[in-house]
């Protein structure tokens, strides 16, 4: 699945603020070694280093185009091409992941993989979408479903894993951390028309919808999916669109 950083930053601001929200319930007053696991382009490591200004940060993320922009943007923090699933270092007092759990399978043994990273007291801080029922998502599946170009898109709905509870997360949490804190928020982001939320998509939901695609199938595909945007969310008399977007957040202490 390719990811365009341009594509992402469109909406960095709204993309940012959960992470501001996420790292505030970090109960850790500092942190030795810290790191940001699917960093992107580095917005949400920007963050980690200001509530952790001492700790020596490092970042990782599958997507060259995404590691080069978080290079450019902070080029004194180490940045790796890796995969979260063969990351190999131990011993962080905070593990960062922002919206990127939901891109890799296997929740179950993905926790207690993950809390393994951590230092006797480190906080594991995650936020992922729990979006999966909402018309931005459910119109996806809709579209592909229903267009000529089905045959292509019949697994695109598979690269999002499993949607799970926050009464699973916390179940399976507590069988690895000693004391676990987990929350859920809806935000409203008004946004410019329905044209708008289909480019906030477009940098993450929408990839792999649109990548097995050529152009004109991309084309036609996007045209629907826009008019059924438009449809499921009226626009203000101004033109705005509030698009509701529900997050996922848990802090796992070891």
């Amino acid at each position: 699945m390719t990811w365009s950083a341009a594509q992402y930053v469109k909406f960095e601001g709204e993309r940012t603020r959960p992470v501001w929200d996420l790292l505030a319930r970090v109960p850790l007053a500092e942190a030795r070694r810290a790191a940001d696991i699917g960093c992107g382009p580095g917005n949400s490591t920007e963050v980690l280093r200001a509530r952790f200004p001492d700790a020596a940060i490092t970042g990782i993320d599958s997507s060259p185009g995404m590691i080069a922009a978080a290079r450019k943007r902070l080029p004194d923090v180490p940045f790796a091409v890796a995969g979260i699933e063969d990351w190999p270092e131990t011993g962080f007092d905070v593990v960062l992941a922002n919206a990127v759990i939901q891109w890799i399978p296997d929740h179950e043994a993905l926790l207690p993989f993950l809390i393994g990273k951590l230092a006797p007291g480190g906080a594991l801080a995650v936020q992922t979408p729990d979006n999966l029922d909402e018309p931005s998502h459910r119109l996806m599946r809709e579209v592909a479903a229903a267009g000529p170009w089905a045959a292509k898109l019949a697994d695109a709905a598979k690269a999002r894993a499993a949607r799970r509870g926050a009464d699973w997360y916390f179940r399976r949490l507590r069988q690895h951390a000693a004391r676990v804190d987990i929350w859920r928020t809806t935000y409203f982001h008004p946004l410019a028309g329905a044209g708008a939320v289909v480019e906030w998509v477009k940098g993450t939901g929408l990839r792999p919808f649109l990548d097995p695609l050529d152009a004109d199938e991309r084309e036609a595909y996007l045209a629907r999916y826009q008019a059924a945007i438009a449809e499921a969310y009226p626009a203000e008399p101004d033109g705005t669109v509030l698009l509701p977007f529900p997050r996922l957040f848990f802090v796992a202490i070891r």
